[in-house]
């Protein structure tokens, strides 16, 4: 099986590689080619993973290639990571966003609409090229904003596309864990958008434990999501939201805390990752212990900026580890390709699942996978407040897709000016024509 990677230079493509070398199943994937616009950053990670690799047997074959076409030929799975500007793209979005005190994170507010515009028109294209060269090919799509871009692919592959995050899982699995149950065993009533979700409801062996936990201070203050929500939130809410929703409930705090850091999120990533592919052109680096710290750094300073603003303080051991969205990736083309049946929390069509939103609205929910791809679970209606909060991101990512589509930059203006994020027409107009200032693969806006 043909397992295709976009964006294969990009730093965290071991992990997939890492997840695929455990797999020994028949049908599994047994050559992966890596695709990317920047041959040097392919030939790095192509070393990482040649390390990893050594001493495994039939171990995936690994090709690399600058040609889209090249690559897509052939493919049973295309699994898109894509990063359009790359790091120093998601560093101008920060900067533009915070100079006019709006949030500039890569998917939500601001920079998510900025990163948005410059990559469905990307995206869009890729889509088109796999329904030419391979019909029949899944794409599992990763790329930022990840719901956003699947709805965009999906009006031309269809339900062909899935997207995939790993937050939802990762909150499920550390929930999971307070609660004495087996994170594999448990199941995570989770609905919204990408980026935009909250978990309702855990059932360990068919009881919802929940209630448990919001009852419990002590618990809710000893994970992540505790700590940086804060309990009596919780308890109001009577549901986790993921971590992306504290850019919404603690909106001005998340923005100072951006304002006075000495470095933005983007702009660390974008020194720290130069600085691995610059020691990684020296042919003595040792590229796996090379890349692994680099990746240590990474996960120890995820959402820092959050976490000060909330007093969370450093991130614990236990909850470093991510839902890993390389093993959803994994067992998303294993129910695929073997048709064994699993459920998944993915970015998929909506069809009839939440009655507030259109048929062809991805949203993120449970999903039960099979060889005929990923189908959404009935889920009860969301609460008002949630409601009117996904209706209202839901609406500025179709205002977003029309102005990729139309590039009308009077369009893009109002994508800014409606997301609930942004305060002010005037501040969405100046941020519109910010953007197209910094990055070039905004021209198409007029």
């Amino acid at each position: 099986m043909r397992l295709v990677i976009l964006g294969g230079g990009g730093f965290r493509v071991p992990l997939v590689y890492g997840a695929l070398l455990g797999d020994h199943a028949e049908g599994r994937v047994t050559e992966v080619v890596l695709h990317d616009l920047d041959a040097a950053r392919l030939g790095a990670i192509a070393r990482v993973l040649a390390e990893q690799a050594d001493g495994v047997p039939d171990a995936p074959s690994v090709t690399a290639t600058t040609d889209l076409d090249e690559a897509l030929r052939g493919a049973d799975f295309v699994f898109s990571a894509i990063r359009v500007g790359g790091l120093e793209g998601r560093a101008a979005d920060e900067r533009v966003a915070l100079a006019e005190d709006v949030l500039g994170q890569e998917t939500v507010g601001a920079g998510g609409i900025a990163y948005g515009l410059r990559t469905v028109p990307v995206a869009v294209d890729i889509a088109r090229r796999v329904r030419e060269l391979a019909p029949d090919a899944w794409v599992i799509n990763f790329t930022n904003p990840a719901g956003l871009v699947t709805e965009a692919m999906s009006r031309h592959i269809g339900d062909r596309v899935i997207g995939i995050c790993d937050s939802p899982v990762g909150l499920g699995r550390r929930v999971a864990r307070v609660l004495g149950g087996d994170p594999d065993d448990a199941f995570i009533d989770y609905v919204g958008l990408n980026h935009l979700g909250w978990l309702r409801g855990l059932r360990i062996a068919g009881r919802d434990e929940l209630p448990r936990l919001l009852a419990d201070p002590e618990l809710l203050g000893s994970f992540e999501e505790g700590r940086l929500f804060g309990a009596d939130w919780l308890r109001s809410l009577g549901a986790i939201p993921n971590e992306y929703l504290h850019y919404y409930y603690f909106n001005r705090e998340a923005v100072r805390a951006y304002q006075e850091a000495e470095q933005t999120r983007g702009a660390f990533l974008r020194d720290q990752q130069a600085g691995f592919y610059a020691e990684m052109a020296g042919a003595e680096a040792p590229a796996l212990k090379t890349w692994d710290d680099t990746r240590a750094e990474r996960e120890a300073t995820y959402m820092a900026e959050n976490r000060e603003a909330s007093g969370a303080g450093e991130r614990a051991a236990e909850d470093l580890e991510s839902g890993g969205y390389e093993k959803v990736a994994l067992a998303l083309m294993r129910a695929i390709a073997r048709d064994e049946r699993a459920t998944l929390i993915l970015n998929v069509r909506n069809g009839t699942t939440l009655s507030a939103l259109d048929a062809d609205a991805v949203i993120e929910v449970p999903c039960s996978v099979d060889a005929n791809g990923a189908h959404p679970l009935s889920v009860s209606p969301l609460p008002g407040h949630a409601t009117g909060l996904v209706c209202a991101v839901k609406a500025v990512e179709r205002e977003v897709l029309a102005a990729a589509d139309s590039g009308s930059l009077a369009t893009a203006v109002k994508a800014f000016a409606l997301h609930p994020l942004v305060d002010s027409v005037t501040v969405a107009r100046r941020l519109a024509e910010g953007y197209r200032g910094v990055h070039p693969g905004l021209a198409y806006l007029r």
